[in-house]
């Protein structure tokens, strides 16, 4: 026992280093930022706007200033040095800290969204610009989370810059949250005409094929109403399964949706954070699918209650989608599913609570081209691939194994493939033919050595 509490005293071998002043300099700028942001937060109405703009300069300033000093200028590429010695990415003080800050703002705008009147009303003249209306709880957020995809991104761009599928992938992510998410939506507000997000589909957002939004936008939207509802209907039903096919559920997850860019860009410190044991594993089959059964029941039964006239669920019609909207659209998505990146890893809500990653996840296992092929024979068992992979999916087993990848769970990011020191994996969209060749080979050696 002695030696046992002598052994775990014992300094690291290489100690993490100190931060340079370079580093604390920026980071201080940051720090500076979320001071201006919080004292915005508070002070009166002469003192706020610029508390808060000032803040938010200094924030994004010092956000691309770090980002360059730590990234920019040294090797591109994967880094997993004192990921677990640092109290901020191996769920120490800092990262618990950061979990609490996430999930109190996310509590704040979902149920006392009154409390950021200080932060929406600066906001009234952007949102007048692009929406014609005044600034609300969902413009704030809105705004703060496409800033977090395009700061962040630029991070991501820069310590990934040597592969080209991630700078096109990272790219694209910025592309869809600013366009497609952020800026759209808003010019469809000021055309008066539904707000509608182009790069969200049905059972994702869930909504979209519910009949009372169906009857919504043909009504107010008119003909681009009609449009809208056939792009839901052509992307959830017809595109979805077709994209998946050929590309695997990464031309979504990993390419398209907002969830999957804030993950990939402000969340990759965290991605090493991801559960790999098989029970956890568990739960994400039991907790993810039920999700996805209860959002195809919903949409099922309320177009049955619609059809009946009322009378099949009554007034329980819309209980059915407030219960959804509050437990997975809010609690999940939201508070659990963002606010616990430092402790639980980047892709909390993917994993365990997403509908689209599961119905992705389905047609990519079952029907897909997409699969990563490994070969066993240069593995070194270094454990990089599993360490990167937000999903929870144990890489090296399969590296060591020579199998491919076929996982619903996987999206595609690549990050398993970048990390790898000897060029093991490889993603590919080849024949369906042949996808499981490499286990079943292995499968049929073993039988015959051991008969």
């Amino acid at each position: 026992m002695l030696h046992l509490a002598t052994t775990s005293a014992q300094p690291l071998a290489t100690p993490v280093p100190d931060t340079s002043l370079a580093e604390r300099l920026w980071l201080s700028v940051v720090s500076l930022g979320l001071v201006g942001l919080s004292v915005a937060a508070v002070a009166p109405t002469l003192l706020r706007d610029t508390a808060f703009w000032l803040g938010l300069l200094l924030l994004s300033a010092g956000t691309l200033g770090w980002s360059w000093l730590k990234f920019g200028r040294g090797p591109a590429g994967v880094r997993h040095n004192y990921l677990w010695q640092r109290g901020s990415t191996s769920r120490g003080v800092v990262a618990w800290l950061t979990a609490v800050a996430l999930t109190g703002f996310y509590i704040v705008l979902y149920w006392w969204p009154q409390y950021l009147e200080n932060l929406i009303r600066p906001l009234d003249g952007l949102s007048q610009t692009l929406r014609r209306k005044p600034a609300d709880q969902w413009f704030l957020y809105g705004t703060f989370y496409t800033l977090a995809v395009l700061l962040m991104g630029a991070r991501a761009y820069l310590k990934y810059r040597h592969s080209p599928y991630h700078r096109v992938r990272t790219l694209s992510v910025v592309f869809f949250q600013l366009g497609f998410a952020w800026l759209l939506p808003g010019l469809l507000l000021a055309l008066q005409k539904p707000e509608f997000y182009f790069s969200y589909f049905w059972p994702l957002k869930y909504d979209y094929l519910f009949p009372g939004t169906v009857e919504y936008l043909v009504r107010d939207g008119q003909a681009l109403g009609v449009f809208m509802v056939f792009w839901g209907a052509a992307m959830a039903l017809v595109a979805t399964p077709v994209l998946t096919y050929f590309f695997g559920k990464r031309w979504y997850c990993s390419w398209v949706c907002g969830c999957g860019g804030l993950a990939e860009t402000a969340g990759d410190a965290y991605r090493h954070l991801s559960d790999k044991r098989r029970g956890a594993w568990r739960y994400e089959v039991s907790i993810v699918y039920t999700v996805l059964g209860f959002v195809v029941v919903t949409t099922a039964l309320l177009w049955l209650n619609t059809y009946l006239g009322g009378t099949l669920l009554g007034r329980l019609s819309d209980e059915f989608s407030r219960t959804y909207g509050f437990v997975i659209g809010s609690v999940f998505s939201g508070v659990v599913g963002v606010g616990f990146y430092p402790i639980l890893g980047n892709r909390v809500w993917c994993r365990y609570g997403c509908p689209m990653a599961a119905y992705l996840g389905l047609l990519q296992k079952h029907f897909s081209r997409f699969r990563i092929t490994t070969n066993g024979g240069q593995c070194v068992s270094c454990g990089n691939c599993s360490n990167v992979c937000e999903m929870g999916i144990d890489v090296k087993q399969y590296a060591q194994r020579g199998e491919p990848i076929i996982r619903a769970a996987c999206v595609g990011c690549g990050m398993c493939a970048t990390a790898c020191p000897r060029g093991v994996l490889n993603l590919e969209n080849g024949p369906r033919q042949g996808r499981y060749q490499a286990s079943q080979l292995i499968q049929a050696e073993s039988l015959r050595i051991l008969s």
